[in-house]
């Protein structure tokens, strides 16, 4: 990919991108009220990937702030978080939507998931075994009450708002625009995201 290339992800599916280290990217929310559900992966060995959990504990913090640092499960910086155009609000606590969610929300049959957008996307790379680590949840909105409990709210983003990252390692950048329709957290009426590759 060239620098200004847009990548799109429709509604209810996912889109891989390879990012080399120093490359920045933009993730953005067409329409708005859409979450992106963010994933990456290092080039050399995809058993390392961004992880949430190395991450809260890295930054001491439920989600970093601009300037802070994405970290991998062997707890090496992997992402900086450049940039945030958007009301502020994103999550890493809420696990990908998979298959299992949507059965356990009432959902018969097939349904679009976040889990089975990461595998497509992954494959299409030529890795078809990958671990489904906790997404970084952009845009989505999860206020954690007084008594520990979560809520799903409507993504508080306009058309356009976006954040933008930086690679430090070489990795795969994969993005679900979330089929959520189920819980309000995309407005039940999931919508696309868009990818742009910044400035080498």
């Amino acid at each position: 990919m060239g620098a200004g290339e847009h990548v799109h992800v429709p509604a209810r599916e996912g889109r891989a991108v390879e990012v080399g280290a120093g490359r920045a990217f933009r993730v953005i929310d067409v329409e708005g009220e859409q979450v992106a559900d963010l994933f990456a992966f290092c080039v050399d060995d995809v058993t390392e990937y961004a992880s949430a959990e190395h991450t809260r504990a890295y930054v001491d913090r439920l989600f970093p702030r601009v300037g802070e640092q994405f970290v991998t499960n062997r707890r090496r910086p992997l992402l900086r978080f450049e940039e945030d155009r958007t009301p502020g609000v994103h999550d890493m606590l809420c696990a990908a939507c998979d298959p299992t969610r949507y059965t356990g929300l009432g959902v018969e049959g097939w349904h679009a998931s976040c889990q089975e957008n990461l595998q497509r996307a992954m494959a299409e790379r030529g890795f078809e075994r990958v671990e489904v680590p906790q997404s970084i949840n952009l845009f989505m909105n999860i206020p954690v009450g007084a008594d520990g409990s979560l809520g799903w709210e409507p993504a508080p983003t306009k058309p356009g708002d976006a954040v933008t990252m930086r690679a430090e390692l070489d990795c795969y950048v994969v993005v679900s625009a979330c089929p959520q329709d189920i819980v309000p957290i995309n407005g039940r009426n999931p919508t696309s995201i868009e990818i742009e590759l910044l400035e080498g």
